[in-house]
């Protein structure tokens, strides 16, 4: 395609480098990447094995800074053909609306708010703990983080029981220390940002099962945030809606399949989804139904040969495999008589 821009979050960011410069490489592109300067270090490691590597010249270019610099430098600029951005919606609408100046062929991947549904005939010693776990991804700060708990109503008291149990195991520390499953938040700012979620929640009437506002105990330094759980959530609060990214989830009942589904669908972003159920002929048939790019099924799993990428505001294009070389390729046909 040519030169593509490659600008990537700070939440994954070696994974995000690795990843986009890996498919355009294979395209045969040359690339500019443009980092996340709240991860630097894991930038810094990785170019400098890059460099090690003894890649051609030219082939890999770094710039760093602010995206409102540098960023908006790569989608202005003319002779960049395509850009490859991961990080928030409201970025990824900029990019989009300045591309079109020069017909930028972009891929966005963007954030989520995704589902993880729950069927009746789950075993929850099992469910509830797989669930949390695609919850507190990264300390909540991931954009496949699975933050909508949908359950069967019949049998939500056994829900909340399984995980007041579950969650003490959810250690929050040092992400040096093997036994910690959060870590902090990466900034002062958002660390506030989730503060100011879990108290929307409570202002909206959601029940607090678990955590709740301030530092966890024995934690008064830091960005650290009390992993929180809220139950008794209607989906249209907004605590359900956006995209926290933080370790606060929303636990919310459904009547029916069909009323499960329709709330799993009932959001903006389609990025990620979770079906979780001991009936595999009825847990692949509710997740063909649900609008995300990716469904897994019983478990957080991953295949970088799949597909990755989202409906409606989570994004476009695909990333991973086949389909993220082919995202740095124009198709061109010539004919002879």
């Amino acid at each position: 395609m040519g030169v593509a821009g490659l600008i990537t979050a700070w939440n994954a960011n070696a994974l995000f480098m690795c990843l986009k410069l890996a498919s355009a490489v294979a395209a045969g592109c040359t690339v500019v990447i443009k980092p996340s300067e709240l991860s630097s270090l894991q930038a810094r490691v990785l170019v400098e094995a890059l460099h090690e590597a003894d890649l051609p010249k030219g082939l890999l270019n770094v710039v760093t800074g602010a995206g409102s610099v540098v960023g908006a430098e790569l989608v202005r600029n003319p002779d960049v053909a395509k850009i490859s951005f991961t990080g928030s919606v409201a970025v990824g609408e900029t990019i989009m609306r300045e591309g079109a100046a020069t017909m930028k062929r972009v891929t966005l991947e963007l954030g989520g708010k995704s589902p993880t549904l729950v069927l009746e005939d789950a075993a929850l010693d099992q469910a509830i703990p797989s669930a949390l776990t695609m919850a507190f991804l990264n300390s909540g700060q991931a954009c496949a983080a699975g933050t909508r708990l949908l359950v069967p109503r019949s049998r939500l008291d056994a829900v909340k029981t399984a995980i007041r149990d579950t969650m003490r195991a959810f250690t929050v520390g040092d992400p040096a220390d093997p036994k910690t499953a959060v870590g902090p938040m990466v900034s002062q700012k958002q660390y506030e940002r989730v503060q100011s979620y879990i108290r929307k929640g409570i202002e909206e009437g959601a029940e607090l099962l678990v955590g709740g506002e301030g530092h966890p105990e024995g934690l008064d330094e830091g960005f650290f945030v009390k992993p929180t759980v809220f139950v008794n959530v209607q989906n249209e609060m907004t605590i359900a809606q956006e995209e926290i990214f933080g370790p606060v989830l929303s636990v919310i009942a459904y009547d029916s399949e069909d009323d499960a589904i329709r709330l799993a669908n009932d959001s903006r972003y389609g990025l990620h989804a979770a079906v979780i159920g001991t009936d595999l002929a009825r847990a692949r048939r509710v997740a063909s139904q649900l609008r995300a790019g990716r469904v897994v099924i019983n478990n957080l799993i991953d295949d970088p040969q799949a597909p990755w990428g989202g409906f409606k505001f989570s994004g476009v294009g695909r990333e991973y495999g086949r389909y993220g070389i082919e995202a740095f390729l124009e198709t061109r046909a010539i004919l002879e008589s």
